[in-house]
C-alpha cells in the first residue's frame, strides 16, 4: 500500500524530530556515554560517542556543532544529561544546548550573564541552579586592582533546560573554579544554614555548600564557603568566610596555596580539594561535621601532584581524585581514604601520560571507567581506562582522538539508554 504524499511528509518530520530530540528514536546499541569538547578558538563543541567496549570515540555525524559566543573556557553538563551548557568568556555569555538521543547538539538558547570575563561554572546535584564565576562586575574596568569578581546563579527550567534571569552574588579578585555539594541531611540546623527542604520524614533539613577559589596574589588566595538556598539558589557565607563589595578589599577565607586553579567536593559532602598549579599540589580538607559546611585542613595534606595541575574530577563512586597535569601532559590518580579523607598513591601507575597540554579531565558517568582530557595544543581528546577497584589508568586504543582547535575543556553523558553509575556513601 502506498502512502499518500502529505502522510509521507508527516511520517517524515516526526521521525527527524524523534531523531533529533529522542520523543522516539532508538539509541546506539553500543553507545554508552557522549563526550563534548569545547573549542578554546571558536564557538564550537565536538560531540563524540563512546563505544561501551573499549571507550574508543567516534565523531558524530555534523559535529563539532556552532554558537554564537567566543572563546569557550567551560562546558558542563545537565545532571540528567539532557542539556549541555557552553561559557564563553569573550562574549560573556552561555550557550544552551539541548542533547539528542544521537549525541547530536541542538542550540535553544544564549542568555548574556551579568559579570563579565566567566572563568568557570559547575550545576548542583538537583539541575536547578548554574553558578558562573566571573572576573567583572558591572562598573569595573580591567585596570586597577580590587574585588571585582563575583558568581551568577541561573535559576534552570527542569522541563526545557533553559536559563532564567540570574542574580550576582560578589565574590573577591578572581574568582576561577566552583563546586556544589551533594545535599546532606541533617538534625540541629547550623545558625549559618539557610532552611532548606525537609528530610528524613520532616526530622531534619537539607544543607547543600558552594565552594569558590577566589585566585588573589599570595598569600591571599582563598577558598570561600557558601550555604545554598535550595529554593532561589542564594548564596550565604559561611562564618568562616567573609568578603566585601568594596574595592580593593580582599576576601578571606580558607587558605588555598599560591595559586589555586580548581575545586571539587567529594560526593559524600565530607571532604573538598583544592589544586595549586605553582606549588604542584593538591590540598584536602574535611567538611566539619557534615553539618556546618566549615573546612579545617586534613592533616596528611597537601599530596604532590604532576606539573601544574589545572582542574580536578572525582570518580562517581568517591573513590578516586583525578588531576590534569598540563605542563608535564599527564593525569595523575589517588585513592580516596573513605575514613579521613587522605590521598593515596595508585598501584600501578601514579600518572598517566596523555597528549600535550591537558586542561580539562572528565569521566563518562555510565560506567564510570573511561576518563577524557581536553589536549589543548594538541588539538585531541586523550582517553584512558580507569581500573575500578584500584583506580589505575591505561591509555584506550587509537588514543588521542582529533578534535577541535585548541580544546579548552571536556564533559561527558551517559547515554540516555544507560544507568549512571550510582554513588553509595
Amino acid at each position: 500500500m502506498k502512502l499518500k504524499s502529505i502522510g509521507r511528509a508527516a511520517l517524515a518530520t516526526g521521525m527527524s524530530l524523534g531523531i533529533g530530540l529522542g520523543a522516539t528514536a532508538c539509541s546506539r546499541d553500543y553507545t554508552v556515554a557522549y563526550v563534548y569538547a569545547c573549542s578554546g578558538q571558536n564557538d564550537s563543541v565536538a560531540a563524540f560517542a563512546v563505544d561501551y567496549q573499549s571507550g574508543a570515540l567516534t565523531q558524530i555525524t555534523g559535529s563539532p556543532f556552532s554558537g554564537t559566543g567566543s572563546v569557550p573556557v567551560a562546558i558542563v553538563p545537565a545532571p540528567n544529561g539532557k542539556y549541555i551548557y557552553e561559557i564563553n568568556n569573550f562574549t560573556s555569555n552561555i550557550e544552551v544546548f539541548a542533547v539528542g538521543t544521537d549525541g547530536k547538539l541542538y542550540g535553544q538558547q544564549t542568555p548574556s550573564l551579568i559579570g563579565s570575563l566567566p572563568t568557570a561554572a559547575t550545576i548542583d546535584s538537583t539541575g536547578s541552579f548554574l553558578y558562573v564565576t566571573f572576573t567583572l562586575q558591572p562598573g569595573y574596568t580591567t585596570v586597577g586592582t580590587g574585588a571585582k569578581g563575583g558568581v551568577d546563579i541561573f535559576p534552570i527550567n527542569q522541563t526545557n533546560g533553559q536559563l532564567g534571569t540570574p542574580t550576582m552574588v560578589p565574590v573577591g579578585v578572581n574568582p576561577v573554579s566552583v563546586a556544589v555539594s551533594q545535599p546532606i541531611c541533617y538534625t540541629t540546623k547550623p545558625a549559618q544554614v539557610t532552611l532548606n527542604a525537609s528530610c528524613n520524614g520532616g526530622a531534619g533539613n537539607y544543607a547543600v555548600y558552594v565552594y569558590v577559589l577566589d585566585q588573589e596574589a599570595a598569600p591571599n588566595a582563598a577558598l570561600l564557603g557558601f550555604s545554598q538556598n535550595m529554593t532561589t539558589g542564594g548564596l550565604t557565607l559561611l562564618p568562616g568566610s567573609s568578603c566585601t563589595t568594596t574595592a580593593n578589599v580582599l576576601c578571606t577565607g580558607y587558605a588555598a596555596g599560591v595559586k589555586p586553579s580548581s575545586v571539587v567536593v567529594e560526593p559524600t559532602t565530607r571532604f573538598v580539594y583544592v589544586a595549586d598549579e605553582t606549588s604542584n599540589q593538591i590540598l584536602g580538607y574535611q567538611i566539619a561535621n557534615n553539618t556546618t559546611g566549615n573546612l579545617t585542613g586534613l592533616v596528611s595534606s597537601p599530596s604532590i601532584a604532576g606539573l601544574y595541575p589545572v582542574n580536578l574530577t572525582i570518580d562517581p563512586r568517591g573513590m578516586f581524585l583525578l588531576s590534569a597535569n598540563e605542563n608535564s601532559n599527564t593525569v595523575g590518580s589517588y585513592t580516596i581514604n573513605s575514613a579521613n579523607g587522605a590521598l593515596g598513591g595508585v598501584a600501578g601507575a601514579g600518572a598517566a601520560t596523555v597528549a600535550t597540554a591537558p586542561t580539562c579531565v572528565a569521566i563518562e558517568p555510565a560506567l564510570g571507567i573511561y576518563v577524557y582530557t581536553s589536549n589543548s595544543l594538541d588539538g585531541s581528546i586523550s582517553g584512558l581506562q580507569m581500573n575500578p577497584s584500584t583506580g589505575a589508568l591505561t591509555t584506550i586504543p587509537n588514543s588521542p582522538f582529533p578534535t577541535t582547535t585548541l580544546p579548552s575543556c571536556v564533559t561527558a553523558v551517559a547515554n540516555g539508554s544507560h544507568a549512571s553509575s550510582v554513588v553509595n556513601p
